[in-house]
Formats: structure tokens, C-alpha cells, sequence
């Protein structure tokens, strides 16, 4: 069953959002060629627990660190180690905090150093998905469109749709009813009503659209090794329309502690 807000949770949730979209913000200036994900995963943790919150991801159903960094292949849930980012890699940083009860969660494919236009292309085409999605996001239209306006937006550029993996509602909890899969029909699924709050996360990959999980148990890659890419954000259904609140809104009284 989906569950509304209430107008002091989404207020809550619009601080976790702000949160892990600055931590996402700061994650995303520091990417560059030679860094290894496990040190912008520590940076991550660090950043998060000095805001006073707690990195979602660690430890939720046994997964083992603070985000999920996926490179090229990889098209989520990838573990961060020890491999150094290379020029032309486009490396995917999933993210989620608690805070005070609530969670906000969001992620972004960054392209490392000079990239090729075939791989800035498809970064470029998921984050417009993603901006096409939260379009739909408004009392009175459907999951299906939403789904929908992934889908037509990505074929239309020739990529394919990862289906094995979708969003999902969010709250007290990371995964909440509905899921969201990032295709469908106009029209199908679920009425939308003021009060949801989804996380919309369109995977978008080269090839073909299946995908196959690694011996780790976690990082899911593209089934012919071609490029995916991933973008998401928290958003509130409200009478005004979506609002996304894992994007970054500047405010003097809004910091994070440095990561250095």
C-alpha cells in the first residue's frame, strides 16, 4: 500500500534530501583520474556522520560500505575498492542518508576526465530521462507515465531500459511501496496523489537492456559489458507540483563539513 506524508514529514525528508544532494554536490567535484571509489566512499561517510546523519546504505541488508560506486559496465550497487578512476571512465555514486527518521536518496553518472561523446551522450540522455520523469510526477497521472517517459525518451536515442531494477518509494524507510520501473504505459499503474514521495532512477544503458549480478552478490553489470549509465532523486508529490528534494537549493545556513 502507498503511504502519503504528511507536511511535517516531507519538511523532514527536504533536510535528508538537502543533505545527500550536497554530499553528491561534493562527491562530484572531487572525481578525478588516479582516485580510487573507496576513497570518495570514505569521503562520503565522513562528510554524512559529521552532518549528524548516518549513511543508509551501510549494512542495510548486509551491504558493506556508505554508497554504491559503479564504473562504465557496472550499473549499480557496484562495491567501492581500491581501483583507481581512469580518464574516460564514467563512474555512477548512488548515495543515501538518514536523518532524523528519514531517508533521502540520490545518485549521479560522472563522467572522469576527458570522456568519449558516445559515453557524455549517454549520461547526458539519462539525466534528461530523469528530468522527463519528474515531469510526470503530479496528483492525478499514473505510474505508467512516469515509466513511460523514461522509456520513449531513452529508445528514441536508441539506448535500452534496464528493467531488472527499478524505483521506489521512500520515507522512514530507503525501499517503500510503489515500485517504479522505468518503463511502461501512459495511463497504467497506480494513480499518483499529493503526499507520495518517490525516488526516480532511470538506468539507461548502450547495449542491450539485460543485465547479470557478480560473484560479490551485489554489482549488477550490463549481460554484453557496454556502458550504463544512472541518475535519481528524492521527490515530494505536492500540490504545486514535484518537488525535488534532493536538489541542492543554496542557503548560507546549509554546509557540510569539509571531507579534507
Amino acid at each position: 500500500m502507498i503511504i502519503g506524508k504528511s507536511q511535517k514529514e516531507i519538511d523532514k525528508m527536504r533536510m535528508s534530501g538537502q543533505l545527500v544532494g550536497r554530499v553528491l554536490q561534493t562527491l562530484r567535484a572531487m572525481v578525478e583520474p588516479g582516485m580510487t571509489t573507496l576513497e570518495v566512499d570514505q569521503a562520503a561517510e565522513k562528510m554524512i556522520r559529521d552532518a549528524g546523519a548516518y549513511p543508509t546504505f551501510k549494512g542495510y541488508n548486509g551491504f558493506p560500505y556508505s554508497i554504491c560506486a559503479s564504473v562504465n559496465e557496472q550499473v549499480v550497487h557496484g562495491f567501492p575498492s581500491d581501483y583507481e578512476l581512469q580518464e574516460g571512465d564514467i563512474f555512477s555514486i548512488d548515495v543515501g542518508v538518514t536523518l532524523d527518521g528519514f531517508v533521502g536518496d540520490t545518485a549521479a553518472t560522472i563522467p572522469v576526465g576527458k570522456v568519449s561523446e558516445d559515453r557524455l551522450k549517454l549520461v547526458r540522455v539519462t539525466e534528461e530521462c530523469l528530468q522527463r520523469a519528474i515531469e510526470q510526477c503530479r496528483a492525478g497521472n499514473h505510474l505508467g507515465d512516469i515509466g513511460w517517459a523514461v522509456q520513449s525518451h531513452a529508445e528514441a536515442h536508441g539506448y535500452s531500459v534496464v528493467r531488472d531494477y527499478v524505483g521506489h518509494g521512500i520515507g522512514r524507510r530507503m525501499h517503500e511501496d510503489p515500485q517504479i520501473p522505468n518503463y511502461g504505459k501512459p495511463g497504467k499503474g497506480a494513480k499518483i496523489k499529493n503526499g507520495y514521495v518517490f525516488a526516480v532512477e532511470p538506468m539507461i544503458n548502450i547495449g542491450q537492456h539485460q543485465t547479470k549480478t557478480l560473484k560479490d552478490g551485489w554489482t549488477v553489470v550490463t549481460i554484453d559489458a557496454q556502458p550504463s549509465a544512472h541518475a535519481e532523486h528524492t521527490i515530494a508529490i505536492t500540490e504545486e507540483g514535484p518537488e525535488v528534494l534532493t536538489l541542492v537549493r543554496e542557503a548560507a545556513e546549509e554546509k557540510l563539513v569539509s571531507a579534507a
